[in-house]
């Protein structure tokens, strides 16, 4: 491995870490978190690389939290968003990173309903949604907010260490 791969793997490997550390320490508060700014921040900075990240970040929650129906959610929500973050990664736009992530904390609930889908039909599907639905509201606009305020600074930060 050469050196500039190594070092690669290895700030990857804090990145996922911060990427975690950010989620436990928010975990208390109802559906605000840090991890799609960061997920958007490190598809701008890494590309297809965040995937990585992504599956590494997933896998330490099953560890801590149990591998639960949550956790094949989280395996195709947070790469859904590195998807989208992936079209649009030469954007610089605190607005419209702020905009993406509140729409993405706002669909969260309804792209959540797969293996309820499958498992138990439109049915099931429908009412684990609706009954989320504030929750949604409130990923919404907790996104929006931590992007506004935190897009910048983070992404002038991540500049410094990874120039693009």
């Amino acid at each position: 491995m050469e050196r500039s791969q190594a070092r690669s793997l290895a700030w990857m490997g804090v990145l996922t870490a911060l990427l975690f550390a950010g989620q436990v320490v928010m975990s208390f508060l109802p559906n605000l978190e840090i991890v799609s700014l960061l997920i958007i921040l490190y598809t701008i900075f890494f590309g297809k690389k965040v995937f990585w990240m992504i599956y590494g970040f997933v896998f330490l929650e099953g560890f801590l939290y149990g591998f639960g129906m949550w956790w094949f959610q989280y395996l195709y929500l947070w790469s859904i968003l590195a998807v989208v973050a992936l079209f649009f990664r030469s954007n610089t736009s605190p607005l419209f990173w702020s905009i993406l992530s509140g729409f993405f904390g706002l669909s969260f609930g309804a792209l959540c309903t797969l293996p309820y889908l499958i498992a138990g039909g439109p049915a099931a599907a429908f009412s684990y949604w609706v009954s989320g639905l504030g929750f949604d509201l409130i990923h919404c606009i907790g996104n929006v907010v931590l992007c506004l305020v935190l897009f910048k600074p983070l992404y002038a930060l991540l500049q410094k260490a990874f120039p693009i």
